[in-house]
């Protein structure tokens, strides 16, 4: 049980007040949520995920990850412009509501929370089959219950709990990749490995481009999905003691260097090793970069970092989602029930996020190639179309602040309104270049049932508020 703020503050200081009766609690604080939104985006799609792409776009992953990279610097200046004017702990959920009208908030809310919840469903089952591995004699399914009951447990106690596991979590993951650029650094200057590789993997294997415009739409794609997580700071930003700075600062901060890891480990990776090595994709890029570098037990070691990414990844998306579900109900957008706060903590709606994640589990075991598959579908497109939603959201909510309250906008888009149509429109030419894979189309059949059944329900009851009115 978590100690009470009293008896945890330091000596001569003044204790945080209690959270109000039905109220949040703002225990996180700037370097939680600057971990949190420099460590939330760096999971195993990244240091695991990222290998298929290469294998498609070869060199040109670096080009598919500089223009992905750029479509989530300018949706994060837009997602931190509205949040640190107005914080919610519904995010961009709210501000859609506001501006759209309800429909808007259900269908962008309860994508995201669908999306979180079968997240914790994958990364729980990732991980279990990680410590299955190094245990054997536990089967992998006892260790995805010890995870899901260990992070809704540390979920249920008080919000500093899951600020100080991300903040520990972010910053073993932060110091991998730094690790990594130093020692592919090293490893493109001849210092380690079998000599300095020259320009020769990434020209001399079939060029830059080996696979054409296809391979490189496929890169594309991939290093998209592998930048989804950012928008957890913006939520947990309204449970900090000064949401409006500490969301300023963090958007501000996280960005670039987010950029510089990933784009700077991807270049080294395609330089140091050919991107037609099958160990690329069987065992991830940095596991074979550090073979190739001579780093003793790389496996072992990258393995442990990418249990780490899962484990973080499954509490940031607990947390995510149950704020988001509580933000929703509160807003008379789903079961009232899930609104009640304890001890500052929505945590009948951490219960909730729990079990529809668990449920996922179970669908992956005895329901595989049907419900499991067609909700790991609809996570895939659920980040594109949460981003429309931001640019769309975004225009309109720039405009009336600049009449109303011009003040609140102390984070402000770049280049407004020119460079949200950039990146609307970069949404929208990512979904249809899905179109033209048939798995990915197979995820957007999937994600648009379920936007139309959200959209269907959320009209639905916006008709009947306005009947009633």
């Amino acid at each position: 049980m978590a100690r009470s703020s009293a008896s945890s503050a330091p000596p001569g200081t003044t204790p945080p007040p209690p959270p109000a009766p039905g109220q949040l609690s703002h225990g996180l604080k700037q370097r939680h949520l600057s971990m949190i939104a420099l460590g939330g985006v760096i999971g195993a799609g990244l240091f695991v995920g990222s290998g298929a792409g290469i294998a498609a776009a070869g060199p040109a992953i670096i080009l598919a990850f500089v223009l992905s990279g750029l479509l989530v610097m300018l949706i994060m200046r837009m997602l931190g412009e509205m949040s640190a004017a107005r914080p919610a702990s519904g995010s961009f959920s709210v501000h859609a509501e506001k501006e759209l009208g309800p429909w808007a908030g259900i269908t962008a809310g309860w994508m995201y929370w669908v999306m979180l919840c079968c997240g914790v469903a994958a990364e729980a089952t990732a991980a279990g089959r990680i410590v299955n591995g190094w245990i054997p004699g536990v089967s992998a399914w006892i260790w995805v219950a010890l995870f899901m009951v260990f992070f809704c447990a540390s979920n249920l106690t008080a919000v500093k709990n899951f600020g100080e596991f991300e903040f520990w979590f972010a910053a073993v993951k932060i110091a991998a990749i730094l690790a990594f650029l130093v020692l592919g650094a090293l490893g493109v200057a001849g210092v380690l490995g079998p000599g300095a590789p020259g320009t020769t993997n990434l020209t001399g294997q079939g060029g830059f481009l080996p696979n054409g415009v296809s391979g490189l739409i496929v890169g594309l794609l991939a290093s998209v999905f592998a930048y989804g997580g950012l928008e957890t700071v913006t939520i947990a930003a309204a449970e900090s003691k000064d949401p409006k700075r500490n969301v300023a600062n963090a958007v501000r901060t996280a960005v670039w260097r987010i950029a510089v890891f990933y784009i700077g480990s991807m270049a080294l990776v395609v330089t140091l090793v050919s991107w037609k090595d099958p160990a690329v994709v069987a065992d991830g890029p940095y596991v074979t970069v550090l073979r190739h570098l001579g780093v003793p037990a790389a496996g072992t070691i990258m393995q442990f970092v990418v249990l780490i990414a899962l484990l973080s990844a499954m509490n940031a998306n607990i947390y995510g989602a149950s704020r988001m579900a509580y933000s929703l109900v509160g807003r008379g957008q789903g079961p009232r029930a899930l609104a009640k706060v304890s001890g500052g903590v929505p945590r009948r709606a951490v219960l909730a996020s729990c079990l529809f994640g668990f449920t996922a589990v179970l669908a992956a075991k005895f329901w595989p190639d049907t419900v499991f598959t067609w909700l790991m579908n609809t996570t895939g497109v659920a980040i594109l179309v949460v981003w429309l939603f931001i640019c769309v959201v975004q225009l309109r909510m720039r405009r009336r602040l600049e009449r109303e309250a011009p003040e609140l906008l102390t984070v402000r888009m770049w280049g407004f309104p020119y460079l949200t149509w950039v990146a609307m429109a970069a949404v929208v030419g990512i979904l249809a270049l899905m179109t033209t894979t048939e798995g990915n189309r197979q995820q957007l059949y999937a994600a648009g049932v379920l936007v139309a059944l959200l959209t269907a329900a959320g009209l639905l009851k916006q008709r009947r508020d306005a009947a009633r009115a």
